[in-house]
């Protein structure tokens, strides 16, 4: 056995930032402190082949939400350079990369691995195809923030589809937010597209049409940038040596370092930002970064790690600890392997798992990182009712009416809906009253309690009681007030609205009168007539209970 029992201080290695840009002169109104700070650019000219990664992980929605509070001022490059130092002095050298040789060998495996098996995916085409720094940088924008807390197959159409409509920053910067959410829609936390769409047009406005060129200045100006994005950009667009983490970054570096703590921590937090930073390419910070989140997202994945196909596995303390935890097992040679493990001199190490929390060998290289504790989402009910002139003029139409421009779903289309209780009288007269509100008297008999819809946000579990009204003889509704209008079944599909009300109209449109009649799939049940429900009623609830995604977790998230 051979400990590391003293505690060991020193600084990371600090790469000065690559890249290369001609930089435009300045608009005369453009003031000039603000133009210095966006076209701030890397000092040497070394171009790095942008290109893209894999699914998000949970946490880095967090950012986005936050971003339309004031932003507290991004710590400048010797302050970091301070704060990585502090961090490893207090750090064994058990969880820190040893030396030049060390860091060059994980980057040469790393690289070698990711030109021989990265995927083709659009965004990376788009950005190392183009040869203007704004549009590069737009392409890359882009797909990282789809990329928050969203898997890649989903992504994909939503990002080509983007990018056909608004293929430039000032494409983007002119159209409607409603346009941006219909096209959104479906996606999820939508406060994402928002927060781009509101960076586009400070850029096109107020930075004279010119991404920021480095980190600090793209985290500091833009809307909804926080530091992953801005580090993704500035070294993929833009070839400066910066590191990033999300949430695949933090399962590699938790699994090579044999990082047990909590990944959520500040402590632990930082230390993957310094390890991030010295482990940069200088040559290719934009690869190598992108090199390590392929990597957590197609070998070293959380749940099935396919330890046989890792470059770095060499180099990864988990994997050294599975290999003697079986050959202790195997008791195939005497005493103990000779393999490092954390023994500092005194007191628990903080970046180890804690003591309650022991290694069990039936989980091998995934007792890394250590899953934080997470607060179930609170329970919520909402009371929404379609309502329907199965007669207008033009043919049949419903009623949508657009939320309030901030909060849950700010901005989109949904059908009229109370907050309520989760049952009773009350919840029907409120939702009468809301329906009166948009479309004047209406006939209360006729409101229909058709079903249930569970859809569940980040932070809020939300129970849709779905109720139905069809103006059967009624005079045609010929006007609305402001925040409603009436659309035809067509338009519904193609409008603003969240998935949560395709659920509802999906509930509305299966107990309609008539609307089941020929065909085996049977009606949605409401809860009080449902007593044993047949294969085919549970195959119909389990369809329109949301799925959740499990592989999308992060430092700093939260959603809408």
């Amino acid at each position: 056995m051979n400990p590391c029992s003293h505690i060991q201080s020193r600084p990371l290695q600090k790469f000065s930032p690559t890249g290369h840009t001609s930089v435009p002169q300045p608009a005369k109104s453009q003031p000039m402190s603000i133009w210095r700070a966006i076209m701030k650019k890397p000092r040497t000219a070394v171009r790095s082949r942008p290109r893209k990664q894999a699914s998000r992980q949970e946490g880095r929605e967090k950012r986005v939400l936050s971003s339309s509070q004031v932003k507290p001022p991004t710590p400048n490059g010797l302050a970091r350079r301070q704060e990585e130092v502090v961090v490893q002095a207090s750090v064994s050298p058990y969880h820190l990369f040893r030396g030049t040789a060390e860091v060059r060998a994980f980057r040469e495996n790393l690289l070698r691995w990711y030109d021989r098996e990265k995927r083709d995916l659009p965004w990376r085409r788009r950005a190392e195809g183009e040869v203007d720094l704004d549009r590069r940088a737009y392409a890359v924008w882009v797909s990282e923030v789809m990329l928050q807390q969203t898997q890649v197959a989903t992504v994909i159409d939503y990002y080509t589809r983007w990018m056909q409509k608004w293929p430039t920053l000032q494409d983007l910067a002119s159209a409607s937010l409603e346009g941006v959410n219909q096209l959104w829609a479906g996606l999820g936390y939508y406060s994402r597209g928002r927060r781009l769409h509101e960076g586009a047009r400070k850029v096109v406005e107020e930075l004279g049409g010119h991404v920021p060129r480095t980190a600090e200045t793209l985290q500091q100006l833009l809307p909804g940038v926080g530091r992953y994005t801005a580090g993704a950009i500035a070294s993929i667009a833009f070839g400066q040596a910066t590191g990033v983490v999300d949430g695949n970054v933090v399962r590699v570096l938790c699994r090579v370092r044999a990082i047990g703590a909590d990944s959520s921590s500040a402590l632990v937090s930082q230390h993957l930002w310094s390890l991030a930073q010295q482990l940069v390419d200088p040559a290719r910070p934009g690869d190598l970064n992108q090199a390590a989140m392929e990597l957590g997202a197609t070998v070293c994945t959380p749940q099935h790690p396919r330890c046989s196909q890792c470059p770095v596995r060499s180099l990864c303390r988990a994997h050294q600890r599975v290999e003697r935890e079986q050959l202790l097992a195997s008791r195939s040679l005497p005493g103990s392997p000779d393999v490092e493990e954390c023994a500092p001199g005194s007191g628990q190490c903080r970046l180890c798992a804690p003591p309650s929390e022991p290694w069990d060998p039936t989980l091998g290289v995934t007792n890394f990182p250590r899953k934080a504790s997470r607060r179930p989402p609170r329970e919520e009910c909402s009371a929404t009712c379609v309502l329907e002139q199965p007669r207008a003029v033009g043919g049949p139409r419903i009623l949508l009416v657009q939320r309030p421009n901030s909060g849950l779903l700010a901005g989109l289309w949904e059908f009229p809906s109370v907050t309520t209780e989760p049952s009773g009288q009350r919840q029907r007269q409120a939702l009468l009253q809301e329906l009166q509100r948009w479309a004047g008297p209406l006939p209360a008999t006729r409101l229909r309690h058709l079903g249930q819809v569970v859809h569940t946000f980040s932070h809020i579990k939300l129970t849709y009681e779905v109720y139905g009204l069809a103006l059967e003889g009624e005079t045609p509704v010929t006007t609305t007030p402001p925040g409603a209008r009436w659309l035809t079944r067509e338009e519904f599909h193609t409008a603003a609205v969240s998935t949560a009300m395709k659920k509802v109209f999906r509930v509305y449109e299966g107990r309609r009168p008539g609307a089941c009649k020929g065909s085996k799939r049977s009606p949605v049940s409401t809860p009080s007539s449902r007593k044993k429900p047949s294969p085919g009623q549970q195959l119909l609830d389990s369809f329109f209970r949301p799925h959740i995604p499990r592989d999308a977790p992060s430092l700093n998230s939260t959603a809408q």
